[in-house]
């Protein structure tokens, strides 16, 4: 379900559930979180699922626990993973990015699309507002005007739309994984402790915002899971 590999100080982290279009199961959760447990000489992580789907967001039966009130949104911990790790991490995403998906890609430190790929926040689709951070998260990489445009419409937009929006690279899908290594191995060339100390100070602004928004999201998650109609679109959702 994720794959890793380490090697010059790199460690992959790769989404690995073609089946289950890598989406977020309390499965895969788990993994990615036990993943991103990174060893001491490790100075990067990339993280990257497959060609054709990077992640399509949270499994069905997890959102259907959500409505049900049988987990609480804030148990939903792997943003802030990301956001924890001591050394700097790149998304290399190849393949499409949907909602907690898209998530995972802009809780990185560089962020790195494709062109071809579409990227998109279905939150309100399901009936409920955006969680993992997005709402503040996705403001640190895109434009606030084009942030909230994705967060109200929940369209999915195809990544050359998002070239000079503040991502660091749209590339040709076929490229997208082979800039993220060579970023990757740039920074890895780089003593762990700068490395560390550079991180700090510059994911400051990004952990604060996390930290602050999980509060509100949570707040604005028991208002729209408290709603019947919530069930419904995710059912009918998952039934196209």
């Amino acid at each position: 379900m994720v794959r890793v590999t380490d090697e010059n100080g790199i460690r992959v982290v790769q989404l690995d559930d073609a089946a289950g279009r890598n989406a977020l199961n309390e499965e895969m959760v788990d993994a990615l979180v036990a993943a991103l447990q990174i060893p001491d000489d490790t100075r990067c992580v990339v993280l990257t699922g497959h060609p054709d789907v990077f992640c399509a967001g949270a499994a069905q039966d997890l959102l259907r626990r959500l409505a049900a009130g049988r987990i609480h949104p804030t148990d939903l911990v792997l943003a802030k993973a990301i956001l924890d790790l001591p050394v700097p991490s790149i998304a290399a995403m190849e393949g499409h990015g949907i909602g907690g998906g898209l998530a995972l890609g802009v809780a990185c430190d560089l962020v790195v699309m494709a062109k071809e790929s579409r990227y998109g926040c279905s939150f309100l689709d399901l009936g409920f507002t955006p969680g993992m951070g997005l709402t503040k998260l996705l403001e640190h990489v895109l434009s606030t005007a084009m942030a909230h445009e994705l967060l109200y419409t929940g369209e999915n937009l195809k990544g050359s739309r998002f070239v000079g929006s503040g991502v660091n690279y749209v590339l040709p899908r076929n490229e997208v994984l082979p800039k993220a290594m060579d970023l990757a191995a740039r920074i890895a060339e780089k003593p762990r402790y700068a490395l560390e100390t550079l991180k700090r100070t510059l994911s400051i602004g990004r952990r604060q915002a996390f930290e602050s928004t999980r509060t509100t999201e949570a707040l604005m998650h028991e208002v729209c899971f408290a709603q019947p109609e919530v069930k419904r679109r995710i059912e009918d959702n998952y039934a196209r």
